[in-house]
C-alpha cells in the first residue's frame, strides 16, 4: 500500500499516465481506460493519475475532469504541473499562480493533490517559485508540491530554501528513470530523494514504449513513441528484453508489467507512471499491480540493464 512520503496520500502501485488523454486516446477512449484502470486497482489503493496543463494544451486536465465530474472526484489521486509551454518564466509567482488556476477550472475540482514544476526554471529565483507554491498549499487550492526534471543540486537547493524558510516542501520528484535509463537517476538524484525523504514516481517507466518488447531491430511499429523507442534498440535492449521475457514467462504474464514491477520496487520508487492508448494497451500493464518479483528475478534484471 504505497504512501507518499511526508503526506496522508494513498496511492496505487501504479500512476497512470494522462499524457494520451486527447493526443492518441480520443475522449471516450480516455473514459474507458481510467474505468478499467480505477476498476483494476485493489480497494486498498486509491487510483493515482498524472496529467500536465501542456498535455494537449489543457486538453487531457479537461477530460480527466470531465470524468471526474461523472465519476466522482475522490476516486482518483490526482497530480498535475505547471509547465513551460511559451511562457518566458514559467516559474514566477504569476505564472504559477494563473497555471493552477487554470489547471482546477479544466479539472472541476478545488483542489489538487500533487502539484509539480514540470521542468526547473533558472530565469526565476527559486524563492519566488517555493513562496508561490506554499501560497497555494496555504490556500487549500494544492495539498502538496512536488519537482519535475531537477537536478540533484536544483533539487537540493530548493529544498534547503524550503526547510529555511518555512515554505512546504516538495515531497516527491518525477524523473526519467526505468530498466533503459538508470544512472541519472541512481547514480546522482536517488541519495538526494533517500536523504531528504521524498519519494519518487518515475516517467517513461517502460523507456517510451521500447520494454513492452514490440521495438526491434527491422521492425516497423505504427506508434507516435516508435521513434523514441528504436533509440533503445541493440545488445543492451536485447538483452533486457530477453531478461524481461523469462521472468514473465515465468509469472505468465507481460514483460511490460514485468519492468513496471521492477521498478515499483526500487529504493525510493512509490509508483511508476505509465500509460497505454487502448484498453489493450492497459491490459498488458495492470497484472504489475498483483506481481511479486523473487529477490533472484529482481536480480537477473539488474544485471542485464546494468
Amino acid at each position: 500500500m504505497p504512501r507518499l512520503p511526508g503526506t496522508d496520500l494513498t496511492v496505487s502501485d501504479l500512476c497512470f499516465g494522462g499524457n494520451v488523454f486527447g493526443w492518441t486516446a480520443d475522449e471516450s477512449t480516455s473514459w474507458a481506460l481510467l474505468d478499467r484502470f480505477v476498476d483494476a486497482v485493489p480497494s486498498t489503493q486509491t487510483p493515482f493519475v498524472d496529467t500536465a496543463e501542456m498535455y494537449g494544451n489543457g486538453l487531457s486536465e479537461q477530460i480527466l475532469g470531465r470524468w471526474m465530474a461523472e465519476r466522482g472526484r475522490d476516486r482518483v489521486v490526482v497530480a498535475t504541473k505547471a509547465s513551460p509551454g511559451e511562457k518566458e518564466h514559467p516559474l514566477s509567482a504569476p505564472e504559477i499562480r494563473d497555471a493552477a488556476e487554470r489547471s482546477l477550472r479544466n479539472l472541476q475540482t478545488d483542489h489538487i493533490d500533487l502539484y509539480y514544476a514540470h521542468y526547473d526554471d533558472q530565469t526565476t529565483p527559486l524563492e519566488e517559485t517555493l513562496t508561490a507554491f506554499d501560497e497555494l498549499v496555504q490556500a487549500g487550492k494544492v495539498r502538496h508540491v512536488a519537482a519535475s526534471n531537477y537536478s540533484a543540486q536544483r533539487l537540493t537547493e530548493a529544498l534547503d530554501i524550503q526547510q529555511e524558510k518555512g515554505l512546504a516542501p516538495y515531497v516527491a520528484l518525477q524523473p526519467h528513470y526505468n530498466l533503459m535509463e538508470r544512472p541519472v537517476y541512481e547514480d546522482e538524484l536517488r541519495d538526494v530523494v533517500a536523504d531528504r525523504g521524498l519519494g519518487t514516481l518515475p516517467y517513461f517507466s517502460l523507456a517510451k514504449g521500447f520494454l513492452t518488447g514490440k521495438y526491434r531491430a527491422g521492425e516497423t511499429i505504427d506508434s507516435p513513441r516508435a521513434k523514441g523507442a528504436s533509440a533503445y534498440v541493440g545488445e543492451k535492449g536485447d538483452r533486457v528484453l530477453a531478461a524481461l521475457a523469462q521472468v514473465a514467462d515465468a509469472h505468465g504474464t507481460t514483460g511490460s508489467a514485468v519492468a513496471l514491477r521492477w521498478l515499483a520496487d526500487r529504493p525510493t520508487v512509490v509508483a511508476p507512471i505509465a500509460s497505454g492508448r487502448s484498453v489493450e494497451q492497459l491490459a498488458d500493464l495492470l497484472p504489475m499491480l498483483d506481481l511479486r518479483l523473487t529477490d533472484d528475478e529482481r536480480a537477473a534484471l539488474d544485471d542485464a540493464s546494468a
